[in-house]
Order: structure tokens, then sequence, then C-alpha cells
């Protein structure tokens, strides 16, 4: 009887184990269930960032959160659809880093060819980045490459610390220079675009503020140098890297040549786009996408629409607008 207990408790024990312990099966299950490749390539890095990111409240919509095209000589309003939605920037952000950079140039209170000497806080900037080292040295006109063509994290922080010495500082002239536009609605937290560590807040801004800050860029005569560019080598050696455009319109749409996407996933997919047609340029912003196929595709064909009525000297109809509900011209 005694021996028929003992085993009656070993039973129960087995028994509970293979309840309660992991699934031999499930584990296979999970490691071959296939992920979303909803994240976009200047969401997707390959360095997971060191410092803990706040959670914050999703501010997308589909199509889009808001939109606005402009005629870039006049400032003519072409199309908008809730164009002073608040939304999170993400990396457009970096064409504001990029506009004190230009003016700092043009100021010649830095140049092209000065050395940067990359630091230890440089090198752990997360997201998107061109992976500098502790102690690489670039210059001023290889981190612009970086900023604008790769969209790189790291590449903003030290062009930051380069021109004023420490990032509060340098957002400290992003915001006077917004203001100085008349980016009313916009508030800059980072150089970069990123979202917030716990305890700080989002850069804030809207489709027509950034619309402002487009035009100022376009007032440099290199910017479009860096905007432009499809892909670039930045760095040679046994595993070289390839810089390659964010900005997808950039080799698909005839008559593009910037500016800067955006996105993290509370924010969504962004965009500041423009082209030019036979002497005449339009600027698009589009804010808060859920897919970065739709931001794409209705910035093409804002930008397409437009550029025809601009080169016809027409009024822009905002009729067709309304027939989806959307604010999006008719597909």
């Amino acid at each position: 009887m005694k021996k028929i207990f003992i085993s009656f408790l070993i039973s129960l024990i087995i028994i509970s184990f293979i309840c309660t312990g992991p699934s031999p099966f499930a584990a296979k299950t999970n490691k071959n269930h296939p992920h979303k490749k909803q994240q976009a390539r200047e969401a997707s890095p390959r360095r997971k960032s060191k410092v803990s990111r706040q959670a914050l409240q999703p501010l997308t919509r589909n199509p889009y959160l808001g939109a606005i095209v402009i005629d870039a000589a006049t400032n003519k309003v072409l199309f908008e659809d809730n164009a002073d939605t608040k939304g999170y920037p993400a990396s457009v952000v970096k064409l504001m880093n990029f506009l004190i950079v230009l003016e700092a140039l043009e100021a010649k209170e830095i140049t092209l060819q000065d050395k940067i000497t990359i630091s230890a806080d440089v090198a752990k900037i997360g997201g998107s980045q061109v992976y500098l080292k502790e102690h690489e040295v670039y210059t001023v006109d290889d981190l612009l490459y970086a900023l604008m063509v790769q969209s790189a994290n790291d590449a903003a922080v030290a062009l930051a610390l380069h021109h004023a010495g420490s990032k509060d500082e340098f957002i400290k002239r992003m915001n006077t220079r917004a203001q100085e536009l008349g980016m009313n609605d916009t508030a800059f937290y980072s150089v970069h675009g990123l979202p917030p560590e716990k305890g700080n807040m989002p850069d804030i801004s809207t489709p027509r503020d950034i619309t402002k800050l487009c035009r100022e860029v376009l007032k440099h005569p290199i910017a479009l140098q860096y905007t432009s560019t499809k892909k670039r080598l930045f760095r040679t050696g046994a595993q070289p890297f390839i810089m390659r455009n964010h900005n997808h319109l950039v080799s698909n749409f005839e008559g593009c040549d910037g500016l800067k996407t955006g996105y993290f996933r509370a924010a969504g997919f962004s965009i500041a786009a423009t082209a030019t047609k036979n002497g005449k340029r339009a600027i698009a912003v589009i804010f808060g996408s859920v897919e970065r196929r739709v931001r794409d595709a209705k910035a093409r064909k804002l930008l397409k629409e437009s550029l025809l009525e601009m080169e016809a000297n027409l009024t822009p109809s905002r009729a067709s607008a309304a027939n989806e509900g959307t604010g999006i011209l008719n597909e």
C-alpha cells in the first residue's frame, strides 16, 4: 500500500511538471511565427538605443494626420487638409538641424572641411545611424550627407555638439530659429527626432510649420546637393557602409530632389517632399500616415497635381478632396 501511495505521488509530480512547464511544440511555433514587415528602414536600427524611451500616445491616421502643399516661390497654399494639426515630426526634425548648420557655413562660423572627432556619447545614439565609433574623425561635409541621406541620429548629435558645444544649447538655437520663421506651433526637444527618453517631451510641429522650415532650407544653394543624393558610400574598408536615401520619391518621382522623411511608431510615417517641373517648385508635407506606402503615394499624387496646376496657372481645386472625405485628391 505504501509503494502504491509513493507511486501515486510521483505520478502527480510528473503530471504537474508537464502541465506547467514550457512546451517544446510551443517554442517551435513561436520561433517560426512570421514577423511583421511594417517597420521601415529608417525605423529598424541594427543597433538599439541604450536609453529607455517613453511610450507616447500615437498621433497617426489613415491616410494621414494632416497634409499641405505650397508653391515654394510664393508660399501660396495649393492644398491643405488639417494642416495645423499637431503631430510628432520624428526625423523631419533634422531639417532644422540641417538649416542651422547651413546658416553657420554661410556665416563662416564653421566650414565643410572642419574635422569632428566622435565622442562616446555620440557613438551610443540609437535609431537610424551610420554607426559612428568613438575617436573616429569625419568632416562636416561627411556628416551632412549622413544626416540627410541616412537620417543618421549619431551624425545629428555630432553636428550639434560641433556647432553649439552641447545638445541643450543647440536645441535652444533650433527653437529660437523656429520662432523667427513663424513656426508658432512647433517645439523642439531633441536634435534628431527620436522618441523622448522617459520624463522628457516629444518634438511637436504641424505640416504648415514644416513648410516654413522647408522654404528656408531651399534658400541655401547647396541644400539640394545633400537631399537629392540617392546613395553614397560613407565608410570604406572590410565592411563598407553605403547610405541609401529614405525618401523613395527622390528615386521614383521625376523632379523630386528632397527633402526629409520621418518615422517612429507613435508618430507614423511623415515626409517633407519637394519637386520641380518647368521652373515651378512645390513643397508637400504629410504627417502621421499609418503606412509608408500610403504616405509616399499621397505625397506623389499631391506633388504631381499641384505642379500641373502651377504650370497651367490654374487655381488649385479643393473640391475633389472632399469626395472621399479624407482631404486627398482623387486617385
